[in-house]
């Protein structure tokens, strides 16, 4: 198996989450969400890993998040996965204080840690990051400067900026197009609108709205393919199914109840 890029299936699931009623949403205190992570390259379809969504309230205006990937034991033997994403954010505004993601992925030590700087509307971020190759390699450390102009996110904080969005008010072909920091980057997130679906999963039929995801590096080269994801219309906005492509065969992620 080829490797699963985590870092772009996670944030798809948080972009995923976004659509809410019109107006903010508050951040959700408490909640936890699980997916269920498939992959499918011809006759194989089966589970690969698993993803949960949590937040807790800290303090009266900010709330931290954290999200939970790992592989299944299968898949470990091919590409074991045990990814950390945690963040702080205030509450009103998605703004981020600081973001941090940890990962173990095919004996690989990864960790980028964000804090962010605001002056008006300028916004600045030092990336500090620690990379292991192997358990035998050295532990490497650096540090990186990013600079945006307006409101910048992060893989945490854009999908609980995103849960404002009036999806119900959207034509098919309405984009939203956001900046993000991940990581030793800065890149641009691009959400298109295609109308509302009925998809099936487990035997229940659900109408979701279907939205589409693509990211494009400084520069404008596009960094990703385009991935799908089908969010309930119920007033909770629970995204229901999120499609991706790999080099070799494909990743779906649904939601478990």
């Amino acid at each position: 198996m080829k490797k699963l890029d985590m870092k772009k299936i996670i944030l798809a699931i948080f972009i995923a989450l976004a659509a809410a009623t019109a107006g903010r949403a508050a951040v959700p205190d408490n909640e936890s969400v699980n997916y269920r992570v498939m992959y499918k390259w011809g006759l194989v379809n089966k589970q690969a890993g698993r993803v949960n969504l949590s937040t807790k309230r800290a303090g009266a205006s900010s709330i931290k998040a954290e999200l939970t990937a790992r592989s299944e034991k299968w898949a470990d033997a091919f590409y074991s996965v045990r990814d950390t994403l945690r963040g702080q954010m205030n509450i009103y505004t998605m703004e981020p204080d600081f973001y941090e993601k940890i990962t173990h992925e095919g004996g690989e030590y990864k960790r980028d840690h964000i804090k962010y700087t605001r002056k008006g509307d300028n916004v600045s971020a030092t990336c500090r990051r620690w990379k292991r190759k192997s358990e035998k390699k050295p532990l490497e450390e650096s540090e990186i400067a990013l600079e945006a102009r307006g409101l910048t996110l992060d893989m945490l904080s854009a999908f609980y900026y995103m849960r404002s969005l009036d999806y119900p008010k959207m034509k098919a072909g309405d984009k939203k197009v956001l900046t993000v920091f991940s990581g030793k980057r800065k890149e641009t997130l691009t959400i298109t609108y295609h109308g509302k679906e009925n998809i099936d999963i487990d035997k229940t039929t659900y109408p979701a709205y279907r939205i589409s995801f693509s990211f494009t590096a400084e520069g404008g080269k596009k960094s990703s393919d385009n991935m799908q994801a089908w969010i309930s219309t119920a007033a909770d906005r629970i995204p229901l199914k999120l499609e991706g492509k790999l080099k070799v065969g494909s990743v779906q992620c649904y939601y478990v109840k």
